[in-house]
């Protein structure tokens, strides 16, 4: 059988690290190690990080989601592979690849001198194990990890080799890719013991403590294979975005992520004390619609997306320009195929009107509600305060009351927004998600899928299904990009997402800190990237 070798150039890593900076394996695996020389008067660097508290700070990657992002955001593990700001694959616990091809098989070179965090070997075993632990935890959370490796997957181990063997029974386009998610970071199963709040990884810090609603401390990892710039990091969550600005300003916090109040963003982009990076947007800003509830109904989903001015939604104070206006659940900078996309239910408040009076839903009582069955309807309406989630809702609440429509808006933690999707518990749900987190948007376009396990809403298409059957074994990219193209046309055509807008992720920070870089996959945040001022 032909097999096709791709090798990955990445940038040279320290051939070993200080004689008796090792931790024995199975050890705390925390201390200053390698960490960069003192520069505070008691000789430590310190980061100071305010951020926000996804998934009430859980690390496990088969948790949820937002757990598998802590993980890898604060800088605790790593993945075989990564994205680099162009959303290429780049190797990372990896060396190479090679892969048959029928593109069942893939076999994975492992780089040399990689350890864990409490100084154990990274083996060929170890990252099986990690890798199996998602067959056995993964139905026990949310993370879905069957979306990005199918359980059915066969690995083998040859540590002589430095290798994993990967087979598997459905041909992957990009299994590197999927690989590079952070559901799949590799951690050490045997070790770990905490899996709430202690993951034992191969980044660069380590959880020292966490406190409930607070934030964690981090350490430099000692067996880190590159000099760790910081000694300690302090990350503080910090739910509103006013917080984040007024605690960078006052000097509480070094670094934040984004910082979504407009006024503040242009004030600190305008003071010299302060840098602010962003990253082009490949997130896309939406609501799930509940298809088991009263939207369920076609006329009334099809009027409330018509009665919603999303270009003017974006265009105000409000939003000013964070997010960039359209209509399918991939952003307009993608290449598939937004140009040629229709949309038949823009913006007309007496449209939506007119198609609810047709369809019969209409206010019997005169309390300005129209009513379902018999009921008034009164959207429930759940988000969390974070990348102007908030905003989206409130300006979507007035518009819907133009048309008598009643929202009953529900704010919560990113947890209690996550718990409420799973359960069902929404007739909107407010997110903000990376489309392309494995570097093509085959596994977000699963939320859609009505065979998936992250079908959260109910929506249900034959031909969205057949197509999305196809593009899961589609090889060709010419032939992928019409697939996806024409999913995202019936997802416009059946009113199935409210849709936000484009949003462009930031960083923020002082003059203590002397470079940090937001990417274009948002996972990477604590990273050896980010460097004291000298």
């Amino acid at each position: 059988m032909k097999r096709t070798t791709k090798k990955i150039l990445t940038l040279g890593m320290t051939a070993a690290l200080a004689t008796g900076a090792l931790a024995g394996c199975g050890s705390s695996g925390s201390g200053n190690g390698t960490a960069a020389q003192s520069g505070s008067a008691d000789g430590e660097k310190v980061l100071t990080f305010g951020c926000q508290n996804y998934g009430d700070g859980l690390v496990d990657p088969t948790n949820q989601i937002n757990a598998a992002w802590n993980c890898m955001r604060y800088g605790v593990g790593e993945a075989l592979f990564r994205f680099n700001d162009n959303m290429e694959v780049e190797p990372w616990l990896a060396e190479s690849y090679e892969v048959s091809d029928d593109h069942l098989t893939w076999t994975i070179k492992l780089k040399d001198g990689i350890k864990f965090s409490d100084g154990c070997d990274m083996t060929a075993t170890k990252v099986k194990e990690s890798l199996d632990r998602l067959k056995v935890e993964g139905p026990n959370g949310s993370s879905t990890p069957e979306r990005f490796l199918e359980y059915e997957a066969e690995i083998t181990a040859d540590d002589e080799a430095n290798t994993i063997t990967i087979q598997t029974v459905t041909a992957y386009p990009d299994l590197p890719g999927n690989l590079a998610y952070p559901v799949m970071a590799i951690v050490d199963v045997t070790d770990t013991t905490d899996w709430d709040h202690g993951v034992i990884g191969t980044g660069p810090y380590v959880i020292d403590t966490f406190t409930e609603q607070v934030g964690y401390t981090l350490v430099a990892n000692e067996n880190y294979r590159e000099d760790v710039p910081y000694d300690r990091v302090e990350l503080l969550y910090m739910s509103d975005a006013s917080a984040k600005a007024m605690a960078l300003k006052n000097g509480q916090v070094d670094l934040v992520e984004n910082i979504t109040n407009v006024a503040d963003i242009q004030e600190l982009q305008n003071d010299e004390n302060f840098t602010v990076d962003i990253a082009s947007g490949v997130r896309c800003g939406f609501s799930w619609i509940n298809f088991n509830g009263v939207l369920g109904n076609d006329a009334l989903r099809q009027a409330v997306i018509m009665g919603i001015d999303d270009e003017g939604i974006c265009a105000s104070n409000l939003i000013g320009g964070l997010y960039t206006p359209g209509y399918s659940v991939l952003p307009s900078n993608l290449s598939y195929g937004y140009d040629t996309l229709e949309n038949p239910f823009a913006y007309d408040a007496e449209a939506a009107k007119q198609l609810l009076d047709d369809a019969g839903i209409v206010d019997t009582d005169g309390d300005g509600i129209r009513e379902l069955d018999g009921e008034n309807i009164i959207l429930d309406y759940v988000y969390y305060g974070n990348r102007l989630l908030k905003e989206f809702a409130q300006a979507h609440h007035q518009y819907l009351n133009e048309i008598g429509i009643e929202v009953n808006e529900r704010e919560g933690s990113s947890d209690d927004q996550w718990s409420n999707l799973v359960a069902g518990d929404y007739d909107f749900n407010g997110n903000n998600w990376t489309t392309v987190g494995n570097g093509d948007p085959t596994e977000y376009m699963a939320n859609w899928y009505s065979k998936s396990a992250s079908n959260y809403c109910g929506y249900a298409n034959e031909e969205y299904d057949q197509l999305y059957e196809q593009l899961l074994t589609e090889m060709d990219e010419g032939t992928r990009t019409e697939i996806i193209t024409r999913l995202q046309q019936i997802l416009i055509d059946d009113a199935a997402v409210l849709v936000d807008g484009y949003y462009n992720s930031s960083m923020i920070y002082s003059k203590n800190v002397g470079y940090a870089h937001i990417h274009t996959a948002d996972y990477y945040w604590l990273s050896t990237e980010i460097v004291p001022a000298e």
